[in-house]
């Protein structure tokens, strides 16, 4: 019976997940930060994590057929510098290493290959052809090409809409009340100085508004969701178009707090809208499974295992269970 190791390791915690070649879960463990950007106790948590995997599964590191690392932070060549060698030193014979989004967009699509776009806190996309080229886009913010898509961003703009309709640069909007009664605030002023000399942070919280905003009708909130919609769709039809998938069916997966959102669809109509204009045979769904399931699925393919349909159902249904750790 082969035993495969998945690993999703995050910015606030990493889990280790082992099945069997027919989907069955047989151990996990949980630990905190696995990412190497953020953190210099990301190899040693992910160390823990896996090792309580195997705890947990009764296995030996020498009975895992293969093992897939999902990791945020694994961004650049200059990042695979230093996480070859870290997950090398772990110990597992046959392994591969991959940033996070691509077991999210595995964890989403029926086939091998695909897209995906994060959107929660920050921005991510990624592409995978059928050959299994790999290519990624975002998480270094508007200086380095990306939008201002993400919660962070989101709230910079709806903050500055509201700073431009109080001093006369831009429209009025309804971002202004709900941004003012969100932060506590009765009048612009007080908020813009606050903000402007360190007292307060913008919320990451404020991108809840702009959705409220645009679904009340809101012009301004409106053309920033599409805006930035748009963006979203450039970004991952950009790679689908340097991977030659353009043609291909396949999957485009939200993953992220902000795309999942029950009050989305201005949002994700732009993005589909672009979408269906530069990549026709693409779908966009909704990630449901579990993310670290795309790294077991990825560990079974890069064995060379074909997975069978009930399979994959029964590996989807699988929830990480914090509190069972």
């Amino acid at each position: 019976m082969s035993l495969y190791l998945g690993v999703d390791a995050g910015g606030s915690k990493t889990h280790a997940v082992i099945c069997d070649e027919n989907g069955n879960i047989v151990g996990k463990g949980m630990s905190g930060n696995g990412n190497h950007q953020t953190t210099r106790e990301a190899e040693r948590n992910i160390q823990s994590a896996c090792e309580a995997a195997l705890r947990s599964a009764g296995a030996a590191q020498e009975e895992i057929s293969y093992a897939y690392f999902g990791l945020a932070g694994a961004d650049r060549e200059a990042d695979f510098a230093i996480l070859r060698p870290m997950i090398a030193r772990l110990g597992y014979a046959r392994h591969a290493i991959a940033c996070d989004t691509i077991i999210g967009m595995r964890a989403g699509t029926s086939r091998p290959y695909g897209a995906a776009i994060i959107c929660g806190t920050g921005f991510n996309s990624a592409a995978r052809n059928r050959a299994g080229e790999e290519l990624q886009y975002g998480g270094f913010g508007f200086v380095y090409g990306d939008g201002y898509a993400g919660g962070a961003g989101f709230a910079q703009l709806a903050f500055r809409s509201v700073i431009r309709a109080w001093d006369g640069r831009g429209p009025k909007t309804l971002l202004t009340p709900l941004v003012l009664r969100h932060l506590g605030y009765d009048e612009v002023e007080p908020m813009y100085e606050d903000v402007l000399y360190g007292n307060i942070s913008i919320p990451p919280s404020l991108v809840k508004i702009v959705f409220e905003a645009a679904e009340a009708g809101d012009e301004v909130a409106t053309r920033i969701l599409v805006s930035e919609g748009e963006e979203l769709a450039n970004a991952v039809c950009t790679l689908v178009r340097r991977l030659d998938m353009t043609q291909e069916i396949f999957d485009i997966v939200y993953i992220g707090s902000v795309l999942n959102r029950p009050n989305s669809s201005i949002l994700t109509s732009a993005i589909e809208r672009v979408v269906a204009e530069r990549a026709p045979g693409a779908r966009c769904v909704r990630l449901t499974s579990d993310p670290v399931v795309g790294a077991l699925m990825c560990a079974m393919e890069a064995d060379g295992r074909t997975i069978k349909p009930e399979t994959e159902v029964r590996l989807k249904a699988f929830v990480f269970d914090e509190e069972s750790v």
